[in-house]
Formats: C-alpha cells, sequence, structure tokens
C-alpha cells in the first residue's frame, strides 16, 4: 500500500489551495509520483475567510474522484476538514457540518491561528473529547507562538491531542528554525503523522514520501513505519497511542571570557 496523506488541498477553487481542476490533477500527479495513493482532501473551514460546509465538500469530492477517474490518475480521496480553532467550531458539530480523517467521526484535524495559540483551545479541546472527537493538531511548529515555545505543546498532549507535522517541515523549506523546532518533536516522540499540506504553490509542493525517507534515515525505520502506521489508524478510526517524552531543553554555549 501506498502512502496515506491526511492533509492537502486538492479540491479545486474552494480555498488557498488549488485554484482549477487542470492544478488540481497536476498536484494529484504529484501525490501519487510522491507515493501517495490515497489522501484526504481537506480545505478551510471556519477560518475567518473560508468556510467549506460538509455538504460542499462531499460533493466537490465526489467530482474530484471522478476527474481523477477519467485523466487515469491512481489516487483515492476521501472529504475531510481543516477547522480552525473558533467559537463556531461547536456549532458546527452540532450542525453535523464537520468532517474528519475518519468516516467514524473520531479524528478531527483543527488549526490553530498562525500567531498565537487562543486561551480557550484547551476548553474547545475539553468540549470536542466529550463528544469521542480527538483533536489532531496541525502543523503546530509553523504556529508562532509554539515555534517560540515548542513546549507548549505538551498541554494539549496531556489532554490526549495528536499532532501532524508537516513534511516540508521537517525538511527544510520553511527554513531552519522550523525544521530545527520539527526535528525536536519528532525526538521526543510528539509527532503522530506527518502530512504534505500540500497546496498549488512553489513551496507547498508533495514531499511526504521524501519527509518520510528522511525519518527513516534519521530516526531508523521503525519510527518511520510508526508514522505510516498511525496514518493507516486515523483514516480508519482506530486507536493510536503516543509515548511522547518533555522537550529536552536546548543546550546553552558558554562564551569564554
Amino acid at each position: 500500500m501506498g502512502l496515506i496523506d491526511l492533509h492537502c488541498h486538492l479540491l479545486p477553487g474552494v480555498d488557498d489551495g488549488s485554484p482549477n481542476l487542470a492544478t488540481s490533477l497536476k498536484l494529484a500527479e504529484d501525490a501519487v509520483n510522491d507515493g501517495v495513493s490515497y489522501a484526504v482532501v481537506t480545505p478551510h473551514h471556519l477560518n475567518g475567510r473560508y468556510v467549506n460546509h460538509k455538504a460542499e465538500v462531499l460533493k466537490a469530492t465526489d467530482e474530484f474522484q471522478r476527474a481523477l477517474k477519467e485523466a487515469k490518475i491512481p489516487l483515492t480521496v476521501f472529504a475531510g476538514q481543516e477547522v480552525r480553532v473558533s467559537g463556531r467550531v461547536m456549532s458546527a458539530y452540532e450542525a453535523d457540518d464537520l468532517l474528519y480523517c475518519d468516516a467514524s467521526g473520531k479524528y478531527l484535524l483543527l488549526e490553530m491561528p498562525s500567531d498565537e495559540v487562543p486561551a480557550f483551545a484547551k476548553q474547545l479541546v475539553f468540549e470536542l473529547q466529550q463528544r469521542g472527537v480527538t483533536p489532531v493538531i496541525v502543523h503546530p511548529e509553523r504556529n508562532k507562538q509554539l515555534l517560540a515555545h515548542p513546549e507548549q505543546l505538551a498541554d494539549f498532549l496531556q489532554r490526549g491531542c495528536l499532532t501532524q507535522l508537516t513534511a516540508s517541515s521537517y525538511l527544510g523549506t520553511f527554513g531552519k528554525e522550523i525544521e530545527k523546532v520539527t526535528t525536536r518533536l519528532i525526538e521526543a516522540g510528539q509527532g503522530t503523522i506527518l502530512a504534505s499540506d500540500a497546496h498549488a504553490l512553489s513551496h507547498r509542493e508533495y514531499e511526504l514520501g521524501e519527509g518520510i525517507a528522511k525519518l527513516e534515515k534519521q530516526f531508523g525505520k521503525q519510527v518511520a513505519d510508526q508514522y505510516q502506521a498511525n496514518a493507516k489508524a486515523l483514516i480508519n478510526g482506530d486507536n493510536v497511542q503516543m509515548n511522547w517524552q518533555p522537550l529536552k531543553k536546548k543546550k546553552k554555549f558558554l562564551g569564554l571570557f
């Protein structure tokens, strides 16, 4: 079985991902060439700019799957959402307007705002978990607050959240600092899965396969296999167990006087 990508923006014309079907098909070809066989397409939802209702995403995903079949691109896609932390999430849940990594509605991709971790995020996590939903915090390494204070991610791990790290972050595409923090999170067992978060931008291309290869080279085959097993478990709604540790403190070098 090929790789499973649980976070990508391949649906055409719905958010800041692919602008049109031609681009979406090109991204799908890139995904297949990168070793991906299954992808959960996850347009932004409730992020202040984009609202992609469940029914609309389901329809667009079906249409995209038909286009993939016609183009003979061997990629199977499933409907999902990247849901922004906001005061609207629980009302969307009650209205059955959320899509998950899995058909059973167990794992939800939850995105923090770019600059901060809102004070109410922990309460939202609690309310979702009370309803049997496990939040998967997406690309925490690219949140400015968590990038500066990555030890704060442990607050969410202690509450039972999972995490999605971005392959491009790990590969250094977004810069050395994000690469270092991503590596520290992986080293501490604080990553659950790698995903592409692919957009139709030059710096948001498909690098999932390369990320998994680096994971195996740096941390061993067992870790790389576990990341892929976790992705399979999430898309199937199966249990995932994380064995994580607090981040190691960065070494301080004392100057000589």
